[in-house]
């Protein structure tokens, strides 16, 4: 069963306090929230829940290729449930 997500790069990419940027303009956007599916989850051995998506990060030129991501293993904590399209 497919759940429909969002998933925070924000909170998924967060950056150090602290360290210094370098911006590639050609790099992926690893900012704001993406669409997802959420497919499986699995505790860790401390009581964190990670779940298993499929997602698409874009690029920060604005360019129509995307890379997609299938089956990543992500905190939940960087997921929130939307609505289905």
């Amino acid at each position: 069963m497919l759940t429909p997500v969002m998933i925070s790069l924000d909170r998924l990419f967060a950056r150090p306090p602290g360290a210094p940027r370098h911006v590639v303009e050609t790099g992926l956007d690893l900012t704001g929230a993406v669409p997802g599916h959420l497919h499986g989850r699995f505790p860790s051995a401390e009581g964190d829940w990670l779940g298993v998506v499929n997602y698409s990060i874009g690029y920060a030129d604005g360019r129509q290729q995307i890379v997609s991501l299938i089956d990543q293993l992500v905190p939940f904590h960087t997921l929130r449930l939307r609505e289905p399209r």
